[in-house]
């Protein structure tokens, strides 16, 4: 499924097979998963995705070929390739363990063809084994709905009382790591979305109710899935002094101005960005452990509109797949 041009729709296309170039591996797709990035790309909200580009960032897939030099996974092994698809390795952000920084770094599904499609080809150091006990549906979403959850849940830092605004794919996964670390979630949906709220507190959230409600305790950090800036200034309003405000988003509204006295008490708004190695290599050996559950709504292929279509409407129970093979 291609995107020729953006603002408008994927199309099914046949395309040459990938060959795997130096210590890279081809893949044969399984499943994809679809995320809220790949919208923000198909709407011309991201804006300098390379073109024509087939879309995908949660692949899960067997390994088929190799290139010179790739030795890391065997034949047939399965795999994960998530959003971080290459770094320099040499810069500065690179050299200090903050690859997800690199200034030349490249990301499968905008720079790198992804996997809506049968076939991939993935630097094999951006690549992760996946975890026995998953099928190939539901490990898709841990690749970038969980991972960049994962990397913001880090940045939260020990925020006891955690309130995540938007309960959809990285949310359902991240309120199961964050319950079975003994944090108390409190989570903030659309208004009259009482679904949702329900699907939350069956996690374990302590509290759900629409994002423009206070909580019944301060809180002590906040994360913001939904890509609204004024949820930012929401979570603000009604955190504890000290409190961590995290965006997981790469792309937001403006964020409107508040006074002052709202952030004064060493609160801080902050963002995420991308993923490292790190953070996958953690959050992939945590994930059986707790063990995490990703509730999933699969589509074929052909239907990768339809799957987009669902991530803009919040239609999705948990995380959207595309089943490749």
């Amino acid at each position: 499924m291609v995107l020729e041009r953006q603002r408008e729709p994927l199309r099914l296309v046949e395309l040459p097979d990938p060959k795997p170039g130096p210590g890279q591996v081809l893949l044969s797709v399984a499943a994809c998963g679809v995320c809220r990035t790949d919208l923000h790309i198909v709407d011309g909200e991201l804006t300098e995705p390379k073109l024509p580009l087939v879309l995908g960032h949660q692949i899960v897939g067997s390994v088929i070929g190799a290139g010179e030099g790739a030795e890391r996974f065997a034949h047939g092994q399965r795999v994960g390739v998530p959003w971080l698809g290459w770094t320099c390795g040499k810069c500065r952000y690179c050299t200090s363990g903050r690859e997800n920084l690199c200034d030349r770094a490249r990301f499968t599904g905008y720079d790198l063809d992804g996997g809506y499609a049968e076939l991939v080809v993935a630097d094999e150091r951006f690549c992760f084994p996946i975890p026995d006990g998953y099928a190939d549906e539901q490990a898709a979403p841990l690749l970038c709905a969980g991972l960049i959850g994962y990397r913001a849940l880090r940045l939260v830092g020990e925020a006891e009382r955690l309130g995540f605004y938007g309960f959809g794919a990285s949310a359902h996964i991240l309120c199961q790591l964050a319950v079975d670390q003994g944090r108390r979630v409190f989570v903030f949906t659309r208004e009259g979305d009482t679904e949702g709220q329900e699907f939350a507190r069956s996690l374990g959230a302590e509290w759900a109710g629409a994002s423009d409600e206070a909580p019944p305790e301060q809180l002590d950090g906040a994360i913001i899935f939904a890509p609204i800036g004024a949820l930012m200034t929401a979570a603000l309003r009604v955190s504890a002094k000290g409190a961590r405000i995290i965006s997981a988003g790469i792309h937001m509204s403006d964020i409107p101005s508040f006074p002052y006295e709202q952030l004064w008490g060493e609160r801080t708004l902050g963002s995420v960005a991308n993923l490292t190695r790190r953070d996958g290599e953690e959050f992939l050996e945590l994930a059986p452990r707790v063990p995490i559950h990703t509730e999933v709504e699969v589509h074929p292929l052909e239907a990768a509109n339809d799957a987009i279509a669902s991530i803009r409407t919040g239609a999705p129970r948990g995380a959207a797949v595309l089943r490749i093979a």
